[in-house]
């Protein structure tokens, strides 16, 4: 997968796609916010995802409070968003559902 930005059209044509993905205020990222039942939930679900995200050598920027995990996801050395990113955000919407 490569790590080359993605075009604007290619970003909103992917988001299109990704239920619940939204494109940040920075223009160069895109995030998302899950919500689960309990704290166990969200710590499950970034356990996943973690797993995931060492296997694709990709890392999102997140942060968790009590059963809320929001994601902010770009390729820093990109300077953008990058297939990795869209494909990062497809297997963490396959998780949560």
């Amino acid at each position: 997968m490569t790590r080359e930005k993605l075009s604007k059209e290619a970003v909103s044509a992917a988001l299109a796609e990704l239920e619940g993905w939204a494109l940040a205020d920075d223009n160069a990222s895109i995030r998302r916010r899950f919500d689960f039942k309990n704290f166990s939930e969200a710590f499950a679900f970034m356990t996943r995802v973690a797993l995931a995200a060492e296997k694709m050598d990709h890392h999102p920027d997140w942060s968790n409070v009590y059963k809320t995990v929001d994601v902010t996801l770009n390729t820093h050395d990109a300077g953008g968003v990058t297939a990795l990113d869209i494909e990062l955000a497809k297997r963490m919407n396959r998780y949560f559902h």
